[in-house]
């Protein structure tokens, strides 16, 4: 991974970054159990989707807050790891192995929507 400059571009609203950096630091906030830095990295309209369910299971930044309150950094063993990353445009697929969720390793499949320098959609498999 190159290293890249996060400072805002002097041209337009949004700043210049790559779609990763968003996902890497809600990831880098997931793993401190730091939910308002966690929070920070998505939008306040942010929607999550578990597949094979066509609609969101969670819809906003407060429903999503209080759900990673309560059900994931609740858990003091929990972290994540990215095992393969791919980004196209603007998504980021990340192949994840999660500890502390449930006995044994959790694999899963996240896919982030970025827009505007922030998390939009989620589809976690």
């Amino acid at each position: 991974m190159s290293a890249t400059s996060n400072a805002p571009s002097s041209e337009g609203d949004e700043p210049a970054m790559n779609p990763a950096d968003p996902v890497r630091r809600q990831l880098d906030a997931y793993n401190a159990h730091d939910l308002e830095r966690f929070v920070a990295e998505y939008s306040d309209d942010v929607q999550v989707f578990r597949p094979p369910a066509a609609e969101p299971v969670l819809s906003g930044k407060q429903a999503f807050a209080a759900h990673y309150a309560k059900n994931r950094f609740s858990l003091p063993d929990l972290h994540a790891e990215v095992i393969n990353r791919m980004v196209a445009g603007d998504t980021v697929v990340d192949h994840e192995r999660i500890t502390g969720l449930q006995d044994g390793v959790v694999e899963a499949i996240a896919v982030y929507r970025v827009s505007g320098g922030r998390i939009h959609s989620v589809w976690f498999y």
